[in-house]
């Protein structure tokens, strides 16, 4: 939601280029459970400027189709920034797009990706418009970080809230685009990314927040096909806080299925259908002061026409909550101050508006400051749906954050006709094999930035023991003769 322009922030400026795992409750200064820190980069290396008046807001991902790399898209108060996430260990910033010429800094800005370029809209920012950004640009960039170009800016509009994109239609739904007449939903035809195309919109229910657009598959038979618009209407504590429910199949057209209230509204924010489309879940950015803790709302919408308050559920935190997505039975929560809240769902069909079967199975609280009801602190957005299980927070003030469920950060296999490394993950002292008929002469360890740590020399031996209690945590490559390198985790 709008907020003031001036606000005290909590600044962790710093850059990690090694796993830090979470271990008694920490990674790092981060609190944690089950979820381990790889890396991050700082707010000023992301916004090329630092300040109360700096932060890092909304953030998307792309991956490329070529080659399966993946790219973290971050947007801050005054530009926005990619990432190559490729090795979540050292991430590289590429470089940034500059605002629209002309706009204002803002603390508000938004993107979406479709069909390879990302599409990014801004709030309270003058005449920004909606800046087209072809991501194929990052691949083979030699000498980083650079000034990317856009490819166009779409002028039709100036400020907008927000971006909703059906990546099965190629439509683009721009929201809360004040200065336009229209406050509700402009529709977008992205069919040539670089000439995007007004066909339309929706403004009967007055200013739209933020919006997911399906085509729907759900159970309700008689909109199975139909691209459906979920709107979140906040407009700050009134009975006119609600959840729109639009086909928005015809442009031309578009036609208001029903809307969904709830008792005691702050701010009717942002929401995410279940895979399954029989459940809508809604967070509200500011009840938290009156509700007391996190509060997220569960719709069954088996009944498009008929949208019903299923249950309830309170986190253990007083933070704000933010954006929210679902994968599977799994909801993903950016709640400000408390960070990454990762809830399990999979029993959501027993739920009642009394009863409430969610339960939280691991954070990351990437602001750990406090869990205040506040939103001028902590995590804007979380974006959990990389392939490799790699999770993007970006934090208003620590910039941007990769994280990843315990466990699962992979090791390469032990390739027996050249050497054997054990235990890895290692603590105290990791033993260096090869076969009985071979010798080793040198092994080498190095950081992740080439660095040598350790090295050792004139073994003429089968097996080596190296000894690590004295390392810090993180990854490191071992290298034997010269030859084959292998990834060691110290934990």
């Amino acid at each position: 939601m709008r907020r003031l322009l001036v606000l005290l922030i909590f600044s962790i400026a710093v850059t990690l280029n090694a796993q830090t795992p979470c271990s008694g409750g920490l990674a790092g200064i981060y609190p944690c459970n089950d979820y381990d820190l790889l890396s991050s980069i700082d707010l000023n290396t992301l916004a090329g400027a630092s300040g109360g008046s700096i932060i890092a807001n909304d953030n998307w991902g792309w991956v490329d189709p070529l080659d399966g790399k993946e790219y973290a898209i971050m947007g801050t108060s005054t530009r926005t920034a990619f990432v190559d996430i490729s090795d979540p260990l050292n991430p590289v910033f590429l470089g940034h797009l500059q605002r629209t010429s002309g706009s204002s800094a803002n603390f508000w800005r938004d993107i979406k990706v479709y069909n390879n370029h990302a599409f990014i809209v801004a709030d309270n920012a003058g005449a920004h418009g909606m800046q087209v950004f072809d991501l194929t640009n990052l691949r083979n960039v030699t000498n980083p970080p650079v000034t990317f170009t856009a490819v166009t800016t779409y002028t039709g509009v100036n400020s907008c809230h927000n971006i909703a994109i059906n990546e099965g239609t190629g439509y683009a739904y721009l929201v809360g685009c004040g200065g336009v007449g229209n406050n509700g939903a402009i529709f977008i035809d992205l069919t040539d990314p670089a000439n995007p195309i007004d066909v339309g919109g929706y403004n009967a229910d007055g200013y739209t927040h933020d919006a997911q657009v399906i085509t729907y598959a759900g159970p309700d038979i008689a909109y199975i096909g139909r691209e459906i618009m979920v709107a979140s209407n906040g407009v700050g504590g009134s009975s006119d806080d609600k959840i729109i429910f639009v086909n928005v199949s015809d442009k031309a057209n578009p036609i208001k299925i029903s809307e969904a209230t709830y008792p005691l509204p702050g701010y009717a924010h942002q929401g995410w259908f279940t895979p399954d489309f029989r459940y809508f879940i809604v967070g509200d950015e500011t009840d938290e002061p009156s509700i007391g803790n996190t509060r997220t709302l569960v719709f069954d919408v088996t009944d498009l026409d008929n949208p019903v308050l299923h249950t309830t559920y309170f986190g253990p935190t007083t933070s704000t909550d933010h954006n929210l997505y679902i994968i599977g039975d799994t909801l993903y929560e950016a709640n400000y101050t408390s960070g990454m809240r990762v809830i399990d769902i999979s029993d959501i069909d027993n739920s009642t508006t009394t009863t409430n079967t969610f339960t939280e199975v691991g954070y990351f609280d990437s602001f750990p400051a406090n869990d205040n009801a506040t939103t001028s602190n902590g995590a804007w957005n979380v974006y959990p749906f990389f392939p490799s299980g790699n999770i993007v927070i970006s934090d208003q003030d620590a910039g941007m954050l990769i994280v990843r469920k315990s466990g699962t950060l992979s090791t390469p296999k032990f390739d027996r006709n050249s050497f054997s490394m054990y235990p890895n993950p290692a603590s105290e002292n990791v033993t260096i094999e090869v076969s009985q008929t071979k010798r080793i002469n040198t092994i080498s360890l190095s950081n992740l930035l080439g660095q040598t740590i350790l090295s050792f020399d004139k073994l003429e031996s089968s097996s080596f023991v190296i000894p690590t209690n004295t390392l810090a945590k993180g990854v490191y490559l071992v290298k034997v003769d010269n030859a084959l390198a292998k990834k060691l985790v110290i934990d």
